[in-house]
């Protein structure tokens, strides 16, 4: 190891609301945090959480990419038993099949199995679904306002109602799939609640895998198994339909919502996106980049040591990765705290980097704006119908408006 190591970073133990978003925005506490470095060691929930005296608090962009993109040195694997080595750690029965917890060879033999439903003409042929339910949740929206209430009519249903296109759940099932999912991530709700609704939702599923199983059709379950077979278990593709649905409603939900609510507050940037496709994308993207509603992925756990940041980081700690603090970074674009999406910079991390970047990035891209575009279209003086200060975060695992009541 010839890198150069600095002074150790300092240990803080952060206010017990740095975490918590402002709207739009990063919590002022996480500034304050980050004023510490790009790397440091707290102490607090997380490290109570995690059973160890410190973690490692990731903020700056380049930090943050690299240990991202390092699976050499770091694993997503958790620790449940007191094996010797993350590798020979068995994954528990309940996230089997999911990627996010997976190291190659296995995380790249799943992953190679989904690439296929993720191309781009893949992606075309889905489009037109897409824009049809989104006009449908927009005339629906509109039959109940103004005032009306974008996240629960719109944002949500389309975030939902998309993976369910995506992913082959037959249209009779979609609503209350959707209500089981929503609640098993809903942390007001309690813990057997939420076990409960687990439960039902894995039945589904095993349901769904087994009907596949004995006919597949044309949807991704069922060319996953005529392309694979006995190579995939039922289990693993529980976790991974599983990985899929969980990761993407929300995100898209909230990706959504603040959104629109981002576009509210940049008129010009609203102007630009009814532009045409090319500035469109170039909107989606800065918005991906400046609202990151999925804030910090799993832990990484160093299974070797090594230096990131002029920090060692030694094998057994664990390191937390802050998106949205890194894609709110100056080493990654200057005046990253502003939107605008004429800007030039580098890739941001609001889909992931290394092997776990968000294998569904171009379908949640493409979705984005097709629903902004739409809402626009059909609302072009679409405007707030309370003061933002009363829009509230929902309290779940993703960041996402609870409710958004606007006017047009």
């Amino acid at each position: 190891m010839d890198q150069d190591i600095d002074e150790v970073a300092p240990l803080v133990r952060p206010t017990a609301n740095y975490m918590l978003r402002t709207h739009c925005d990063p919590h002022e506490d996480m500034f304050d945090l980050r004023a510490h470095g790009p790397l440091v060691r707290i102490v607090g929930s997380a490290s109570t959480q995690l059973r160890t005296e410190y973690v490692w608090q990731a903020m700056g962009y380049d930090v943050v990419r690299q240990i991202l993109g390092d699976h050499e040195h770091f694993t997503t694997r958790p620790r449940w038993s007191s094996a010797e080595s993350p590798a020979d750690e068995p994954i528990p029965p309940d996230l089997i099949g999911q990627l996010s917890v997976y190291d190659p060879p296995e995380h790249t033999r799943l992953r190679g199995m989904l690439t296929p439903e993720f191309t781009a003409r893949r992606i075309r042929r889905l489009e037109p679904a897409m824009q049809e339910l989104i006009e449908d949740r927009i005339d629906m929206l509109e039959a109940e306002g103004p005032p009306a209430d974008v996240q629960g009519v719109f944002a949500d249903p389309v975030g939902g109602l998309a993976l369910c296109e995506l992913l082959g759940i037959p249209r009779d099932d979609r609503t209350e799939f959707i209500r089981r999912v929503r609640q098993n991530v809903a942390l007001s709700r309690g813990f057997k609640a939420r076990a409960h609704d687990s439960a039902a939702f894995n039945r589904y599923l095993d349901g769904l895998i087994a009907r596949q199983r004995a006919d597949p059709d044309e949807e991704f379950i069922g060319a996953i198994v005529r392309e694979h077979g006995d190579d995939v278990t039922n289990a693993e593709l529980r976790g991974v339909f599983t990985g899929l649905i969980l990761g993407g409603v929300e995100t898209v939900a909230g990706m959504i919502g603040f959104g629109v609510l981002a576009l509210l507050e940049h008129p010009e940037q609203k102007d630009l996106m009814l532009s045409g496709k090319e500035e469109a994308d170039r909107v989606v993207a800065e918005l991906l980049r400046y609202l990151s509603p999925v804030q910090q992925p799993n832990p990484r756990l160093a299974i070797k040591d090594v230096v990131v940041g002029g920090q060692l980081i030694k094998a057994g700690e664990y390191v937390m990765c802050s998106i949205l603090m890194a894609n709110r970074d100056e080493a990654l674009t200057p005046d990253a705290n502003v939107l605008d999406a004429n800007r030039t910079s580098g890739s941001h991390v609001g889909f992931g980097h290394g092997i776990h970047y968000c294998i569904g990035a171009a379908v949640a891209r493409s979705l984005l704006r097709m629903a902004y575009q739409s809402l626009w279209g059909r609302f072009p003086d679409l405007r707030l119908a309370v003061p933002r200060e009363e829009i509230k975060l929902r309290n779940a695992f993703i960041d996402c408006p609870d409710q958004l009541p606007v006017a047009w």
